[in-house]
């Protein structure tokens, strides 16, 4: 069971601007789930990426998950970057609230959250926007960089020298996430802002793809090739490699 969004060129929307884009998005339930928690939103038209994942082990991450995205379909372009950013900030919030009130209405106390990664094109300048462990990543000349860091308890330890990145993989908290929308009243978001150029891309994924391909298949995979087929064979490996987890993956040309 998968959902593919097909390729979107928003050239027309963006001719007055310094760049265009063309992006596409994929999602699957992976081999393990009954139910995919995993959503996405992808919306060229005014620049704007996002991947949610259900937290696992929690009652309806799904619901969670897809109340992020469709919340974030209703943000309208924003007339600056800053303000853009504003907007889904306080939109996020605004959702924060609407899970802890759905999580707090049953016999027993429970959370209903959600990862989010989002990333915002505007003129020649992108901001991302995260909680949790789903990831931004940009391909440029030849050199693979994740953009987000994970708001994880193996991050933790690996920012404290008690892990090393490959052991956090393994590791028995690495499903542990320390932030996300619905899991506490107060959200803290992440934001940070580059300058594009042309050439690069850039990856949106759920950890679904991360448990399983390394940085070296992303520097290979990524490194050229038409977008379509590449988040296509993002999804397939993950599959080979036994996907137990929903699996989410957008790429985004800039040009």
């Amino acid at each position: 069971m998968h959902t593919g969004i097909p390729m979107s060129d928003s050239t027309e929307k963006n001719n007055t601007k310094s760049f265009s884009w063309t992006s596409y998005g994929k999602t699957d339930v992976g081999k393990a789930r009954k139910l995919n928690e995993d959503s996405m939103l992808v919306r060229p038209e005014v620049g704007m990426w996002v991947v949610a994942d259900g937290m696992g082990g929690h009652e309806a991450g799904d619901v969670a998950s897809q109340m992020v995205v469709n919340t974030m379909k209703e943000v309208p372009e924003g007339i600056s970057l800053e303000k853009y950013i504003d907007d889904i900030e306080d939109t996020l919030i605004g959702v924060n609230k609407k899970l802890i009130e759905i999580a707090n209405q049953g016999e027993k106390p429970t959370t209903v959250g959600s990862t989010v990664v989002a990333m915002l094109a505007y003129e020649k300048f992108c901001a991302f926007i995260w909680a949790g462990d789903s990831r931004l990543y940009r391909h440029r000349n030849g050199e693979l960089v994740q953009l987000t860091t994970d708001h994880s308890q193996v991050q933790l330890y690996i920012e404290q020298g008690l892990i090393t990145k490959d052991e956090a993989e393994k590791h028995p908290h690495s499903n542990m996430i320390t932030r996300a929308v619905g899991a506490s009243e107060n959200l803290v978001l992440d934001v940070d802002m580059q300058e594009m150029e042309k050439g690069d891309r850039y990856l949106l994924c759920s950890d679904g793809l991360t448990k399983h391909i390394t940085d070296l298949d992303f520097e290979k995979i990524l490194s050229k090739g038409d977008i379509e087929k590449k988040c296509n064979e993002l999804i397939d490996l993950t599959l080979a490699r036994g996907a137990k987890d929903n699996v989410t993956a957008i790429l985004i040309d800039i040009e």
